[in-house]
């Protein structure tokens, strides 16, 4: 119990700084998204330590330069799935997982886990988080032709893919460097890279999409 009000305190901390970063003006986003860049590189190449390292700096690098080119509203949309994601495939996995997804590059990471944070994130975003952003934050969905449908299938189907994918690759990182995390930024929660992870994958797909189907 002491561990999850640890996690909950300074993820909460992380939360709020996130979204200022975002909400507040395009300049914030815009800086908050440099200074992520420059902490995620710093811990990568700690990761990897000179080995491999050019392939592993542009799999952080790529992303985290095009999140710039991408609507503010999408990726505050992106963040919230993301979120309800994590936190229910956590809450499930810590209570009844069992069969595990990749067991020898992330032990804790399980099927239970991934179904239960897929599950929750598709009902919750549509029975909270689509009324509230509909009837109170129109601004955030005004680039859609059909608020209501298309955007909340599309997250609640792929973030979870997206997220565990992101995540597996910087568990594998970590397994090669024999850590249990890539920084000690976050209490509870390690590093900038540990946060960032499941949104790696996410970013680029989000940009194909924003660019090829909205």
């Amino acid at each position: 119990m002491k561990e999850f009000s640890k996690r909950a305190f300074y993820g909460t901390i992380y939360v709020v700084i996130m979204l200022a970063g975002l909400l507040y003006s395009e300049l914030t986003f815009h800086i908050l998204f440099v200074v992520i860049l420059i902490l995620s590189i710093h811990e990568m190449i700690k990761l990897t330590n000179k080995k491999n390292q050019v392939f592993a700096i542009t799999y952080v690098l790529f992303p985290l330069v095009l999140v710039h080119f991408i609507k503010i509203e999408l990726i505050l949309l992106m963040f919230l799935f993301t979120w309800i994601f994590d936190t229910f495939a956590y809450l499930v996995g810590v209570s009844i997982g069992k069969k595990r997804i990749m067991p020898k590059i992330s032990p804790k990471k399980s099927w239970e886990g991934f179904f239960g944070g897929l599950i929750a994130t598709f009902i919750i975003s549509w029975v909270i988080l689509k009324p509230i952003i509909t009837i109170h934050f129109s601004w955030i969905i005004r680039i859609y032709e059909d608020p209501n449908t298309r955007i909340f299938i599309a997250f609640a189907l792929v973030i979870p893919f997206t997220a565990t994918a992101g995540d597996l690759i910087e568990s594998y990182y970590k397994r090669i460097a024999k850590v249990k995390d890539s920084g000690k930024l976050i209490p509870g929660h390690g590093g900038i890279l540990d946060r960032m992870d499941a949104f790696l994958i996410t970013i680029p797909i989000l940009f194909i999409y924003s660019k090829l189907i909205l």
